[in-house]
């Protein structure tokens, strides 16, 4: 499933944007059909205009509300009455999606045969300090086994002594979800700590769902900013 929103609040109409000749969310919706992971891939949105560009390469696209706060919301009501056991969220922001970095958060669920953990998602070492202190990248923190304790807007954790054999790890927005995990989420409403920080993944952890992150060392490009739109279009070349 790939939300795709039209009017997105730092940078409204990114996903029609030219990225190597196509627009960024087609570019999305490619690679995601070509990793060949999936039975079925879906853009859910918002808009006609990205409706129409999905169905006029052949794709599947699905309409929703306009008002839902996450792209999760959207995937859950997307998949409502789907007989489907694990959905799959790449943001319609990220073209750079690779089949190695899917494969892994999919693994998670063949692996948890007592059907334990209710999502899995992905982080990346991050060792630059002005990315690590950038509110508009989002950090993760685990436990000894992987589990998500705290996505943070701030350096988490906080960088008292540089001199720390501390290795930090960005979030990156896509998710596989247990359906009834992803469900839960849309019925039950913001608490605080999300609010405060504008970052979904806290829901789930503040309603006590295991979130199972896997390390990635495919950085790619998420499309956030029309800086991040010029980074990519010269990585696209």
């Amino acid at each position: 499933m790939v939300p795709a929103r039209y009017e997105a609040s730092r940078f409204p109409g990114k996903l029609m944007q030219d990225l190597g000749g196509k627009p960024v969310i087609q570019q999305t919706y490619e690679a995601v059909v070509a990793t060949q992971l999936f039975d079925a891939v879906y853009v859910v949105t918002d808009s006609d205009i990205i409706r129409k560009v999905i169905e006029a390469v052949g794709g599947k696209a699905l309409m929703s509300k306009s008002t839902h706060e996450s792209g999760s919301d959207r995937i859950a009501e997307a998949i409502v009455d789907m007989d489907v056991d694990i959905a799959i969220n790449v943001q319609g922001d990220e073209p750079f999606i690779d089949a190695e970095s899917l494969r892994k958060i999919i693994q998670v669920f063949e692996e948890d045969v007592e059907k334990e953990i209710d999502l899995s998602s992905l982080m990346t070492p991050i060792s630059d300090w002005d990315e690590i202190a950038n509110p508009n990248t989002v950090k993760v923190v685990v436990d000894k086994e992987g589990f998500a304790l705290y996505f943070s807007r701030s350096a988490i954790p906080y960088p008292r002594s540089k001199n720390e054999n501390t290795t930090y790890y960005k979030h990156k927005g896509i998710y596989a979800f247990r359906k009834r995990a992803l469900l839960d989420f849309q019925r039950l409403p913001m608490q605080v700590l999300e609010a405060t920080e504008k970052i979904e993944a806290i829901r789930f952890l503040e309603y006590g769902k295991k979130i199972k992150m896997v390390e990635t060392h495919v950085t790619g490009i998420e499309i956030d900013t029309p800086e991040d739109l010029d980074k990519a279009r010269k990585a696209w070349k």
